[in-house]
C-alpha cells in the first residue's frame, strides 16, 4: 500500500510540474486558449487510461503484497506468450520510442521540458502521458499560430 501512495504522490508531482512548465499554454488570454475537440479527446483518453491502469495496479498490489514491485510486476507481464507479445510492445513504446519522440519532437515544436512526459508515464500510465503530450502539442500548435 505504501508503494501505491508513493507512486500516486510522484504521479501528482509530475503532473503539477507539467502544468507549471506549460502554464503559458493554459492562460485564458490568447486566441485559441479554449479546449479544442481533439484536445478534449486526448484528455478523456488520458484520464481513462490512468484510471483503468490504477484500478489494475491496486488489484496487483493487493494480490501480491509481499512480491509487489517493479521487477515482479515486469516478470508478470510475460506470464504467457500473448501477454509477452503485448508487454514487449508496451515496453518498447514506453521506454524507448516515447522518450525519443517527446524529447526530440517536442522542442522542435517549441515545447518545454519534454523529458517530463517519460517521467510522468512511470508514475501514472503510458496512455496518460501520451494523451497529455498530444493535448499539449495541440495547444502548442494553436499557441504558435496565435503569435503570442
Amino acid at each position: 500500500m505504501t508503494s501505491l501512495l508513493i507512486h500516486a504522490s510522484l504521479g501528482l508531482l509530475t503532473v503539477i510540474l507539467f502544468f507549471f512548465f506549460n502554464a503559458y499554454l493554459y492562460k485564458p488570454n490568447w486566441k485559441g486558449a479554449g479546449v479544442s475537440a481533439i484536445e478534449a479527446v486526448y484528455y478523456l483518453l488520458a484520464i481513462g487510461s490512468v484510471c483503468i491502469g490504477w484500478y489494475f495496479n491496486i488489484k496487483y498490489v493487493f494480490a501480491y503484497p509481499a512480491e509487489a514491485g517493479w521487477i515482479h510486476y515486469t516478470k508478470m507481464l510475460f506470464t504467457n506468450p500473448a501477454a509477452g507479445s503485448g508487454a514487449q510492445d508496451l515496453l518498447t513504446a514506453n521506454v524507448f520510442l516515447f522518450p525519443l519522440w517527446t524529447i526530440i519532437d517536442g522542442p522542435r515544436r517549441g515545447m518545454k521540458q519534454t523529458w517530463l512526459y517519460f517521467v510522468i508515464s512511470l508514475f501514472t500510465s503510458f496512455g496518460f502521458a501520451m494523451g497529455l503530450y498530444l493535448a499539449a502539442q495541440e495547444r502548442q500548435v494553436r499557441w504558435l499560430k496565435s503569435g503570442k
